[in-house]
């Protein structure tokens, strides 16, 4: 007969309500004369969790048509740090969604009511392209301030920086949040023997004493939900992002 203190039980949830949800990344960008995308991870997880939880997907661009994995996140590039992505992967391979990797809707098509959620992807693009994008900004405050979830996952977390709602204040104002942090720029820094990005999330994020940001150590999983808003520090991060989003779709 078995200990019974040695016996672990648990239950999971296989049917959750019928949702709708926006998976954005963003187009591609050159960043020290290297061409960047966004991280593979921080979208295919997200979207894999959804799609098993029953959800139906798009996935949406700035401008719409072919975007790209960052070559450092892409699990098929053999210079690459993430060979065993398996679900990203997965995702190119795809009979039909890897195909969505060469035409992105366009967020000029997107209907806000259409959707429960938007999940946002980061990588080495966003900071060059999300930045002085006012549409894709008017985007994300139409989607919080419809009440729907708004989750934003690492560099995809620089929005906050900028949007505003339809009073004027920045959305992370009032709010507690997270994103890429000052230490994990720095390991790029480190990589690449010099400084990458003109600014970081964190370092911005600080200068606006209305908002609280934090940060976990670096390349750990953190997340962080603050009523209708989701922030994840980084690609460790993206299943604590996606969890949070089914949770809250779940009530």
């Amino acid at each position: 007969m078995s200990n019974q203190n040695n016996v672990i039980k648990r239950r999971g949830q296989h049917n959750f309500p019928k949702k709708k949800v926006l998976c954005l990344v963003s187009n591609a960008a050159l960043l020290e004369g290297m061409q960047v995308g966004f991280f593979a991870e921080e979208m295919t997880r997200p979207f894999f969790d959804f799609i098993n939880a029953g959800y139906d997907v798009d996935v949406a661009s700035p401008n719409g048509g072919a975007v790209i994995f960052d070559a450092h996140s892409n699990p098929e590039n053999p210079h690459g740090a993430y060979p065993n992505d398996l679900i990203s992967i997965g995702f190119v391979h795809h009979t039909t969604f890897g195909k969505w990797m060469e035409n992105t809707i366009p967020i000029s098509n997107i209907n806000v009511a259409d959707y429960d959620a938007v999940c946002v992807a980061g990588g080495g693009a966003p900071l060059i392209t999300f930045k002085d994008d006012v549409k894709l900004h008017q985007l994300i405050a139409d989607f919080y301030e419809a009440g729907k979830i708004t989750c934003l996952i690492c560099h995809g977390t620089s929005l906050l920086l900028w949007t505003k709602l339809s009073d004027g204040k920045l959305l992370a104002d009032g709010k507690t949040w997270t994103g890429f942090a000052d230490s994990e720029e720095e390991m790029i820094n480190q990589m690449f023997g010099k400084k990458v990005n003109e600014y970081t999330i964190e370092t911005e994020a600080r200068k606006n004493n209305q908002t609280t940001f934090e940060v976990a150590g670096p390349l750990e999983p953190f997340a962080i939900r603050d009523g209708r808003l989701i922030t994840a520090q980084q690609q460790h991060s993206s299943y604590l992002a996606s969890q949070m989003v089914i949770e809250a779709l779940s009530k």
